[in-house]
């Protein structure tokens, strides 16, 4: 069993994972974004829960509200933004199945099927 208290600071953070699947914390402050028409990911899914904040997620160049609640499944090579339009702090936790990063935030190489 792993265990961790999610601080939700500025900008992006891995909080937790194992071979399979990891968490991630993200907080975008209002105006600014994360990702851009090139952003994906070669070999995870993403799950994206919104925590507080609004926000517009285009994927694929398809746009789609967050509001606090919000739940979104970005595919594995699914082209991706999210982009804060709220005057506070747009805060959500990612999941990633396989994981996408490396502890540092760096992206892994696309995982190959068990």
């Amino acid at each position: 069993m792993k265990h961790k208290k999610l601080r939700f600071g500025e900008g992006f953070r891995v909080s937790l994972g194992n071979r399979r699947s990891q968490a991630a914390e993200m907080v975008i402050p209002p105006g600014d974004a994360e990702g851009d028409a090139r952003n994906r990911h070669r070999g995870a899914d993403q799950w994206l829960f919104v925590i507080s904040g609004r926000g517009v997620a285009t994927v694929n160049g398809k746009r789609v509200t967050l509001k606090a609640g919000s739940l979104l499944l970005i595919e594995h090579k699914d082209r991706h933004k999210i982009k804060n339009t709220g005057e506070g702090l747009l805060k959500t936790l990612n999941f990633y199945v396989p994981p996408a990063y490396t502890n540092s935030g760096n992206e892994l190489p696309a995982a190959k099927p068990d």
